[in-house]
């Protein structure tokens, strides 16, 4: 049997060939180029001082190589997400994936610091053209219903779970061979992935309008100055002048964005997606608890290298029970969200997320990892497994075809500045507890701040857990039937 149909293509009237869709090949590339890309933003955490003595980073440069991407990332993915719309998902997902590989290549062979932070930049360029467009391909490859619900799962599960094997991999690599394997460890993966996407995707249909540049301009200029206001506040601080007079900015510069997106025929980000209560509390809950939860993968690397003695690559596997334990309920959501609908799943899930904080926060320079760090792994595994499927699926149920990808975006662009707002708030926290605590030993003042830190981790979370109990859920349908969402 042949495996391409001939269809026509709109605007030209051109006969091309359509490829057969293989949704378990198209999820397993999708899947597999969300992993990269999510990992990227923890896996070099671990090799970051072999990098610092290998490249000669001052310590105060030395963060960028970690806020270059998160800026590029973050910063671009709202236009990433129209692009996708307007140029076609499966050109911008194939072409972010080749620069991303390119960009990781060069990176690898950096021999100073400029051109390692180059190609990290150019990385969150890559990652910002191809991250968007993974979930409206999902969205137009899986119909609502089972389906969805499925590939949905599996997505968020890498989404949720990418920073904790970012952990482990970094671990695993540093300690085997050397930090350039952190980054060309992308490049098999990247290359495989384009070629496979470039075979199997068809392209989406193109959405009519142009590029809205000048929201263009707002959003990448707002979006960048919010995400590196975060990063230098958990640098300088709150009080800073540079923090203070770059949010300002932020804050004029998207205060004209949503002027100008109000008032386009062919915005960057249609407002409208925002008129829908749950889909709106639905992205502030994704910030948020984003933000809990990088606030553990931020800070217990180092309590368990600085204070337990822990090896990279011991500190890496610790996380392995987590991740298990996150990939393996994600595998149960979609019979589960049929049955009982998003809103006790949010709740449940957030709930563990807060309580597995808290019981971090009570770590101290005596705890073990058996007896004081396993069962709340495991709860902060469940919890994530169980909740962050049902708040994705919130927000991309019911999108348009032609707002997928805006949707999308802005969806990614809330897990970005989720991590950048948890870290800069909590170590901002943790640094004032640390200093307040006058204790001799230095692992003792730093538990100290880890445990003020995570207690205020867990108090975001279930805030999260409280704005769920506010949505009003729909009767759970069939697991053949719409997938039940909130409203």
């Amino acid at each position: 049997m042949s495996t391409a149909s001939i269809s026509t293509t709109p605007s030209t009237g051109k006969v091309v060939p359509k490829r057969e869709p293989k949704p378990g090949l198209i999820l397993a590339t999708i899947v597999t180029c969300q992993l990269m890309l999510v990992l990227d933003a923890t896996i070099v955490n671990i090799a970051l001082p072999k990098i610092q003595t290998s490249l000669k980073f001052s310590s105060a440069n030395l963060s960028w190589v970690l806020n270059a991407y998160t800026l590029a990332f973050g910063g671009l993915l709202l236009l990433g997400g129209r692009a996708g719309d307007i140029f076609g998902r499966r050109r911008m997902f194939v072409s972010g994936v080749i620069l991303f590989t390119v960009a990781s290549f060069v990176g690898g062979l950096a021999v100073d610091s400029t051109m390692l932070l180059a190609s990290r930049a150019l990385q969150g360029v890559g990652a910002a053209m191809a991250g968007p467009s993974m979930l409206a391909l999902i969205i137009t490859t899986f119909p609502e219903g089972a389906p969805r619900v499925k590939a949905m799962s599996l997505f968020t599960a890498v989404s949720s779970a990418g920073g904790s094997v970012g952990l482990l991999l970094g671990g695993m690599l540093t300690t085997w061979g050397s930090w350039r394997l952190v980054m060309y460890i992308n490049v098999p993966i990247g290359a495989v992935a384009a070629i496979a996407a470039a075979r199997l995707l068809n392209e989406s249909p193109r959405v009519p309008g142009k590029i809205d540049y000048l929201g263009a301009i707002t959003s990448v200029t707002g979006m960048g100055s919010l995400v590196y206001g975060f990063i230098n506040a958990s640098e300088h601080g709150w009080g800073n002048g540079t923090t203070i007079g770059v949010f300002a900015a932020a804050v004029v510069l998207l205060s004209a964005f949503v002027f100008i997106e109000s008032r386009v025929e062919f915005p960057v980000f249609p407002l409208r997606l925002l008129r829908n209560s749950t889909r709106a509390r639905s992205y502030g809950s994704y910030v948020l608890l984003v933000g809990a939860m990088f606030s553990m993968f931020f800070f217990m690397p180092q309590f368990m290298q600085e204070v337990l003695d822990y090896s990279p690559m011991r500190a890496g596997l610790a996380f392995l029970p987590l991740t298990a334990t996150l990939f393996a309920v994600s595998r149960f959501i979609p019979k589960l969200l049929p049955r009982f609908g998003p809103r006790p799943l949010i709740v449940l899930g957030t709930a563990l997320i807060s309580g597995a904080l808290l019981w971090l926060s009570q770590v101290s320079v005596h705890t073990g990892f058996v007896s004081g760090l396993l069962v709340p792994f495991l709860m902060f595994g469940l919890g994530g497994g169980i909740a962050f499927s049902p708040i994705a699926l919130n927000i991309m149920n019911g999108l348009a075809p032609r707002d997928s990808g805006a949707g999308s975006g802005l969806m990614q662009a809330c897990q970005q500045i989720g991590g950048a707002l948890g870290i800069a708030v909590l170590v901002t926290i943790f640094t004032s507890s640390m200093k307040g605590s006058h204790d001799p030993n230095p692992k003792v003042n730093f538990t100290h701040g880890l445990g003020t830190g995570l207690t205020v981790g867990a108090g975001i979370a279930l805030a999260v857990c409280l704005i769920s109990l506010t949505l009003r859920p729909k009767p759970a349908t069939a697991p053949s039937g719409p997938a039940p969402v909130l409203e």
